[in-house]
């Protein structure tokens, strides 16, 4: 490579780690804005807002008493519908779990002190 196409490549590296740091602090404010831990995550960024979005906006419109299979219920269908089967999500302020979930779709947060674990397997067809 010549001067100026090390140049060229030098100013790419630098353009991506901006876009990078920039997204980072974005994520960062809106976990905070929604008052969300990250508690373990194998789930892209997009995916994990809409999960942060779709509970908070289930936990505001809950009279009083947190209903757990309702928010349960609510991510799971937007889940299913947005990015297709199977997902699961379990919600609770004490549980455990060990889960076997699909690559890039395993999230486990906090949202106030509700606890939710949602995650999608692999669907196969059964061979009779």
């Amino acid at each position: 490579m010549d001067g100026a196409e090390l140049e060229l490549e030098r100013r790419s590296k630098f353009l991506s780690s901006l876009i990078q740091k920039k997204k980072a602090i974005e994520q960062q404010d809106q976990t905070e804005r929604l008052n969300v831990k990250v508690r373990a995550s194998d789930m892209p960024l997009a995916l994990q807002n809409k999960a942060f979005k779709c509970a908070r906006d289930q936990l505001n419109y809950m009279p009083g008493k947190l209903d757990s299979k309702r928010l349960a219920l609510a991510l799971k269908k937007e889940f299913d519908s947005t990015y297709g089967p199977a997902w699961h999500c379990i919600v609770g302020t004490s549980f455990g779990s060990y889960v076997t979930h699909s690559l890039g779709g395993f999230l486990y947060f906090s949202i106030d002190k509700v606890y939710i674990l949602l995650f999608k397997t692999a669907v196969e067809p059964l061979n009779h």
